[in-house]
C-alpha cells in the first residue's frame, strides 16, 4: 500500500514548475520582470479579458524559484531571436498565420474584428463594462439592436447581461443572435446611431460577421440550467430546427468525453474537488472513466469514496456542478490552456 501511495506522489510530480505553466503564466512572469511603466504600456493594447486574465496569472506566480523564472526567459528569448522582423510588416504576419490556422474565410471573420482603425468604435466600450450597465443600456433598444451589440460581447458576459433583460425577449434575442450572419454597413450604420447616441463619438463602418448559431449556443452554454430550457423551449416553440441546432452546437458536460488527456488533466487541476464530485453523480461510467484515468489512483479513489459518502444528490444539483465545469473548460479554452472537442469532433470554440 505504502509503495502504491509513494507511485502515485512520483506520478504528480512528474511535471516540474516550469512544464506546469501555461502560456498566460509565461507572459505573467515577463510582465513581473518588467518595470511598472513598460508592464502599463503592454497593458493598454489589450482588451478586457486579456488585462483581467493577464493580472490574475501575475498574482498567481508570485514566489516562483529562479530556475524556472530563468527557463521562462530563455523560451523568451528564442522566440526572439527567430522573429527578425518583429513590428515590421505585422499586418502582413498576422493575415498569413490567421489564414494558414484558420482558413480564408474563418481568418477573414477574425480579421474582420480585430483589424485596427482609425477611429475608436463605441461598441469596444461595452467591453469594459459589467453586465448590468450594459443591460440597462440596450434595455430600451429594439430587439434586433439588443441582439447585435450582445452578439459582439464575450459569451459568459453575453450570457450575464441576457439574464438580466425582461424573459419575454430572451429566447427572441436569442433567436435573433442564431439567425445573425454578415451585418451589412446600413445595419451598422443603424447601431452606430444608437451608440453615438450612448457615448457621443464615430465609429467606422464595414461589414461584419457576428452571430450565427456557434455563437447562440456559447451564449447559451453560460446561462443556468433553468434559464437554458426555458429559452429552447420558447425558441423551439418558434423555430423548432433552430433550437435543435443550437443545442446540438453548445458544449456539454458529456462532450467531455472527446477531450485528449493532456487537456482533461489541465482542466480537473482547476475544478473544485467538491463541484467534480457532485457533477459525476448519475454520470455514465464511460465518462467517469475517462476522469478517473487522467488523475492520480489516489485522487480518483479519494473522489470514488467521497461519492459514495454523498449519497443521492437532487438532478438540478447536479446539473449546476456539471456547468460549473462547463464554464471552466470554456474559459480555459479561450485562454487557449486546454481544447475542447464539439461534436461531430470538430473543435468548439
Amino acid at each position: 500500500m505504502a509503495e502504491k501511495e509513494k507511485k502515485d506522489a512520483n506520478n504528480e510530480e512528474e511535471l516540474s514548475p516550469y512544464d506546469r505553466l501555461t502560456s498566460t503564466q509565461k507572459c505573467a512572469i515577463l510582465m513581473m520582470l518588467l518595470g511598472e511603466e513598460e508592464a502599463s504600456e503592454i497593458l493598454k493594447n489589450l482588451g478586457p479579458k486579456e488585462v483581467q486574465q493577464l493580472g490574475k496569472e501575475m498574482y498567481n506566480v508570485q514566489g516562483l524559484d529562479q530556475d524556472t523564472v530563468n527557463r521562462v526567459l530563455d523560451e523568451f528569448l528564442a522566440i526572439i531571436k527567430t522573429q527578425t522582423d518583429l513590428g515590421m510588416g505585422s499586418s502582413n504576419y498576422i493575415r498569413n498565420v490567421m489564414t494558414k490556422a484558420l482558413g480564408e474565410n474563418k481568418a477573414q471573420s477574425v480579421l474582420g474584428r480585430i483589424t485596427p482603425t482609425e477611429s475608436d468604435k463605441p461598441i469596444e466600450i461595452l467591453d469594459w463594462m459589467d453586465a448590468r450597465s450594459v443591460a440597462e443600456l440596450i434595455s430600451d433598444e429594439h430587439p434586433q439592436i439588443m441582439s447585435l451589440i450582445i452578439s459582439y460581447l464575450e459569451p459568459g458576459t453575453a450570457a450575464d447581461v441576457l439574464v438580466l433583460l425582461p424573459e419575454d425577449v430572451q429566447s427572441d434575442i436569442i433567436h435573433r443572435i442564431a439567425t445573425l450572419e454578415t451585418v451589412q454597413p446600413d445595419a451598422l450604420e443603424e447601431l452606430e446611431k444608437v451608440m453615438q447616441l450612448k457615448f457621443k463619438t464615430n465609429t467606422s463602418l464595414r461589414a461584419s460577421s457576428v452571430g450565427g448559431v456557434k455563437a447562440a449556443a456559447g451564449i447559451m452554454n453560460f446561462t443556468k440550467q433553468n434559464m437554458e430550457q426555458r429559452v429552447i423551449k420558447a425558441l423551439g416553440e418558434k423555430d423548432r430546427h433552430l433550437a435543435k441546432e443550437i443545442q446540438e452546437s453548445m458544449f456539454t458536460f458529456e462532450t467531455l468525453i472527446l477531450m485528449d488527456d493532456r487537456s482533461m488533466q489541465t482542466l480537473l487541476r482547476n475544478v473544485d474537488q467538491e463541484i467534480l464530485i457532485i457533477a459525476l453523480k448519475g454520470t455514465d461510467d464511460e465518462l467517469k472513466e475517462k476522469i478517473f484515468n487522467c488523475m492520480s489512483q489516489r485522487a480518483a479513489a479519494n473522489i470514488k469514496d467521497e461519492m459514495e459518502v454523498l449519497g443521492p444528490i437532487r438532478l438540478t444539483e447536479v446539473q449546476e456542478a456539471q456547468k460549473a465545469v462547463i464554464n471552466v473548460a470554456r474559459t480555459m479554452s479561450d485562454e487557449g490552456t486546454i481544447v475542447l472537442a464539439g461534436r461531430g469532433g470538430d473543435d468548439f470554440v
